[in-house]
């Protein structure tokens, strides 16, 4: 049997194979079904792999925003101990939320650090995204309306709103070790995209990621105007 011919290589690439280096998975696989072997027949040493590794952080995924359940949102925040971060551009559909707003609240007079990172309506990045979903000066105008609706933590200590000029690839909604992360996709509205709820599992890890991005983000961005009285 040309074993060569049969695959569409080159003998070579057999005299290789026969000499003990391991085939690409798509030729292991047509090989065993030429010589009607499982892989593990011809490569014993596939079946002492290692088992697929599972990413203990990733507590839930889901297909857009509005499958993740309302109470998951209360529950995230209502939870938290020490902090509570939330970067986006707008995120309108939290504001807008007036028990989730009031237990932001709560939790900030009971000491609980709240930061919120908006896109400052008035940058480059903001009308690029707002081009990018299709809703022009909409998302400035969302971003304003948020920042109104807001009002309501902004007299407490613990509470500090900042405008960021950057380009975001995921919404992050954080309370202490727990976030929903809202990943952004071009041309999608983030209310149509995947979110990830993830726990964080050590120090090096994905929800670090994420956290770094938080940080870094922070650190760049301005204080929220006060408004005139």
């Amino acid at each position: 049997m040309d074993i060569a011919q049969a695959l569409g290589v080159d003998p070579k690439t057999v005299q290789r194979w026969l000499a003990g280096r391991l085939p690409h998975a798509r030729h292991r696989w047509a090989l065993a079904d030429l010589v009607k072997k499982h892989e593990y027949d011809l490569w014993p040493q596939l079946a002492g792999g290692p088992e697929p590794a599972i990413n203990q952080e990733v507590l839930a995924t889901y297909a857009h925003r509005g499958a993740v359940p309302r109470d998951h949102w209360q529950q995230l925040f209502a939870n938290a101990k020490t902090e509570i971060g939330i970067l986006a551009y707008a995120g309108l559909f939290l504001a807008e939320d007036i028990d989730i707003v009031r237990t932001m609240r709560d939790r900030a007079e009971d000491g609980v650090t709240i930061r919120i990172l908006l896109g400052d309506p008035d940058s480059e990045q903001v009308a690029q995204r707002g081009a990018e979903e299709g809703i022009a000066e909409a998302m400035a105008a969302r971003i304003r309306n948020v920042i109104v609706l807001y009002q309501l933590l902004l007299d407490l200590p613990t509470v500090e709103v900042r405008l960021h000029a950057t380009v975001l690839y995921n919404s992050i909604y954080r309370a202490d070790d727990e976030m929903l992360v809202n990943i952004h996709i071009y041309g999608t509205v983030a209310a149509h995209a995947p979110v990830l709820h993830l726990q964080r599992h050590n120090d090096d890890d994905m929800f670090s990621t994420y956290a770094n991005s938080f940080e870094r983000v922070w650190t760049t961005a301005k204080p929220l105007p006060h408004a005139p009285a």
